[in-house]
């Protein structure tokens, strides 16, 4: 990640290991994983955007996990980086899209582009990509990020498409008699998803050009709420490309006179 002011919280519950047992495109830029598994019965579920460290087998059956460490701290991140590169998983930070914890099993939401420059393709979408189902993974609980805040008069939620299984999440497990505004900026119409939030939140989706820098769509939406949207306590969650998250995050203070601890907001990721 980078600029963020998220806390991480870890889990007693260790690294837990699962098995790809579904993969499916469930839109022209998201793949959705199901891993499964005896394992996941240990997992802390927090709902709203818990987030976790998802470690990959990129070097196929080599891959180990046995000898990571249950924590990602930074004792847990070099004995990680110690560990030989031909039997080492990739890891990459991924938020829970949904729990299912009657069967055992968990979504994760991958954000694909075919037409990106395969250079830059990254580790993670090639994998999900390839539909990888029977392969094993592991994962390493870090809390939640957005912090509800129970005397609240509004919430504010905006992200891009990297953000959207965090936003949902937020939008899904937060008090029903909750109002505001939520923005979520897609590349195409076709990926938006189904929304469960309380009927006092406003849910705006809004849509890309091909070449549009992602997530400056959203911060002009954000830019353009009514004044009301930021009356009285408000508990804000700004997540996605780091300009978004940044310039979110100055707006709402600078302009909207939103005290920063109200503020959580991540910088996922940045555009090059």
């Amino acid at each position: 990640m980078a600029s963020s002011n998220l806390v991480v919280t870890h889990a007693d519950t260790g690294l837990v290991t699962a098995e790809v047992v579904r993969a499916e495109r469930i839109s022209p830029n998201f793949i959705r994983i199901t891993i499964g598994g005896d394992d996941l019965a240990r997992w802390r579920h927090l709902g709203f955007d818990q987030w976790f460290r998802l470690a990959m087998p990129v070097a196929g059956d080599a891959t180990r996990f046995d000898r990571m460490s249950d924590r990602f701290d930074t004792r847990g991140y070099l004995k990680y980086l110690a560990l030989p590169k031909a039997t080492r998983p990739e890891i990459r930070n991924y938020t829970v899209r949904a729990f299912r914890p009657e069967s055992n099993e968990m979504d994760i939401d991958f954000v694909v582009h075919e037409s990106d420059d395969p250079a830059h393709a990254g580790v993670a979408a090639p994998w999900a990509i390839s539909l990888p189902i029977g392969d094993r993974v592991a994962l390493i609980d870090q809390g939640c990020g957005y912090r509800s805040v129970e005397d609240t008069d509004r919430v504010v939620l905006v992200g891009d498409e990297t953000a959207l299984p965090a936003v949902l999440g937020i939008l899904r497990d937060i008090a029903p008699e909750s109002v505001g505004h939520a923005i979520i900026e897609v590349p195409e119409a076709a990926d938006r998803q189904p929304v469960e939030a309380p009927a006092g939140v406003d849910v705006q989706w809004i849509e890309r050009k091909p070449g549009e820098r992602p997530g400056s769509h959203a911060l002009d939406a954000l830019r353009g709420l009514p004044a009301s949207a930021a009356e009285g306590a408000v508990s804000a969650f700004v997540a996605g490309e780091q300009q978004l998250a940044t310039g979110g995050r100055r707006h709402l203070v600078n302009e909207r006179g939103v005290a920063k601890q109200a503020i959580d907001f991540c910088g996922y990721w940045r555009q090059r």
